[in-house]
């Protein structure tokens, strides 16, 4: 099996997840059940069934955060990484064109809705930059063709 890896703040986002659903949402959400269940008929209770669908997507969010959580290597910033593009770090590319385009290869646990400019270390464009430095060109095939980039600056969180 191929391990999973993360960014600290990843890791960080991923755990204080984990620790809202199972710490505040999941306690409230059963109130509201035993409460909805207190009133009789379940089966024309719309609180009662809404909520307890709720209670079973808490529970399996939990479950998989648990087991990527204990399963996931966390990789943080080491100075020999400096000047070369690896995981965790901000790139800056520009084409032919002179057309920027601005990211941060992070594991695909960190990519969610809403997450702007992460890409997965598995893609195509992360894996071409792996190694790059500045001012190394960078060749994608993409399906109309091969695209051409250049680095215009690396940098890490620290």
């Amino acid at each position: 099996m191929k391990t999973k890896v993360i960014t600290p703040e990843g890791y960080k986002k991923l755990k204080d997840e984990l620790d809202r659903l199972w710490k505040v949402d999941r306690p409230e959400t059963t109130k509201i059940v035993q409460w909805a269940a207190s009133l009789g008929d379940r089966s024309e209770n719309a609180d009662y069934q809404y909520n307890k669908k709720k209670l079973r997507e808490i529970d399996r969010r939990v479950r998989y955060l648990r087991k990527t959580l204990d399963d996931i290597k966390v990789v943080a910033y080491h100075p020999d990484q400096a000047g070369k593009i690896y995981f965790g770090a901000w790139v800056e590319l520009e084409d032919i064109d002179g057309n920027p385009m601005n990211f941060r290869i992070v594991g695909p646990e960190e990519i969610y809705d809403g997450a702007t400019n992460y890409i997965s270390v598995d893609s195509p464009m992360a894996r071409a930059c792996l190694g790059k430095q500045v001012d190394d060109e960078i060749i994608v095939r993409l399906p109309s063709g091969e695209k051409e980039w250049y680095v215009i600056n690396i940098r890490y969180e620290t």
